[in-house]
């Protein structure tokens, strides 16, 4: 590699950086698809061939906290929770778009309605992926998942 070649790849990648960190806390799921049509598109591509989603995930309106900008191996995603209104515990999404905003990924976990607060609830819940992610991506959609600190 030459010097030109290396410093336009660290200049790029340190943007990239930059560019994660600010994006952090700046964006949330349920403002995200009028925020820019492409994540609009990309959504609606997703969820048209799913069926019986709830209306909340079809148009990802529910309670969102901050995304975040994350990279797994060289992927960039900017990756966020939603989770349904008056269900927050029982019915959530959590939701991957790839930094150019082409590709989207989700994970939808369901708990029963009514389980005891003694039931772990990762013992009893439904996952469903949507957008067939690939085996990194599901890991990083179920690290966000192990990461709330009720679900055991």
């Amino acid at each position: 590699m030459t010097i030109k070649t290396l410093l336009a790849a660290l200049l790029l990648g340190g943007s990239a950086a930059a560019l994660a960190a600010d994006t952090d806390g700046q964006f949330r799921l349920n403002e995200l698809l009028a925020s820019d049509p492409a994540y609009q598109e990309t959504w609606q591509e997703l969820v048209e061939d799913e069926s019986r989603l709830p209306e909340w995930v079809m148009n990802l309106s529910g309670i969102a906290s901050p995304m975040q900008g994350l990279d797994d191996d060289g992927d960039k995603y900017l990756v966020g929770q939603l989770c349904e209104a008056h269900n927050c515990f029982n019915q959530r999404l959590y939701v991957a778009f790839s930094w150019d905003k082409e590709d989207a990924y989700a994970l939808y976990v369901q708990l029963p309605d009514g389980l005891p607060t003694d039931k772990a609830p990762s013992q009893h819940a439904t996952l469903r992926w949507l957008g067939e992610p690939d085996e990194a991506t599901q890991q990083l959609l179920q690290e966000q998942l192990r990461s709330d600190p009720n679900w055991y």
